[in-house]
């Protein structure tokens, strides 16, 4: 048995998959869940973002995206479609990276998740090197306490907690605030729509659980 977890970081510059391309030409962000390879070779992506009628007239104008389909849930879009394109983050899942969460924001993409063993993690940095524009931004062991987690105890995503803890350490939530919300936003490398968004879910998945009988 592999007794050594590592969580890591990426970032991604520079990408020609069709969502970074699609973030990059609408000036917005989304939120990804990793990508599934089929049988078919097709790639299912799903993924929301604002709703913005440019991003979805882009994505439904690109011919590697096919069955593009759209629902709004609170003045958000949530996609879901099929890519012909091959993705850089789906030659690091192939090569053992476990994806936690996936951001596209204006074409640059932030990776985070975990590979088992420092042998994983040569294989996924091998990768990582012979494509252009992925940096390595964090790695660490993950302890033995990991599983308790305020992502794991909460229904938040990782994403979301940092976004939450970022906000606590810069003095966000003071009375007056200490920081704004494109400060929290700029230490996050994300845009101020992405911060407050994350925050916003982040919130409405702690008060769910903390009072689960409100609809």
């Amino acid at each position: 048995m592999i007794r050594e977890c590592l969580s890591v970081e990426f970032e991604i510059k520079d990408d020609d998959c069709p969502l970074a391309e699609a973030t990059r030409s609408a000036d917005t962000t989304v939120d990804a869940s990793p990508p599934l390879l089929r049988d078919d070779g097709n790639v299912l992506l799903r993924f929301s973002g604002p709703a913005s009628e440019n991003l979805t007239e882009i994505l439904e104008a690109d011919s590697r995206i096919k069955y593009l389909y759209r629902s709004k849930i609170n003045e958000r879009y949530n996609y879901r479609c099929l890519s012909v394109h091959p993705c850089v983050v789906r030659d690091l899942v192939n090569n053992g990276f476990m994806v936690e969460s996936l951001s596209y924001n204006r074409g640059n993409a932030v990776l985070t998740g975990a590979v088992v063993g420092r042998e994983i993690l040569t294989q996924v940095m091998q990768t990582a090197g012979e494509t252009v524009g992925v940096q390595l931004k964090r790695v660490h062991s993950i302890g033995a306490d990991a599983d308790t987690a305020v992502a794991k105890q909460w229904d938040i995503t990782p994403a979301q907690e940092e976004s939450i803890r970022q906000a606590l350490e810069s003095g966000y939530f003071e009375i007056p605030r200490q920081a704004t919300a494109d400060e929290v936003a700029t230490h996050l490398g994300i845009s101020k729509t992405a911060f407050l968004e994350r925050l916003r879910r982040a919130q409405r998945g702690l008060f769910t659980e903390l009072f689960p009988h409100i609809n």
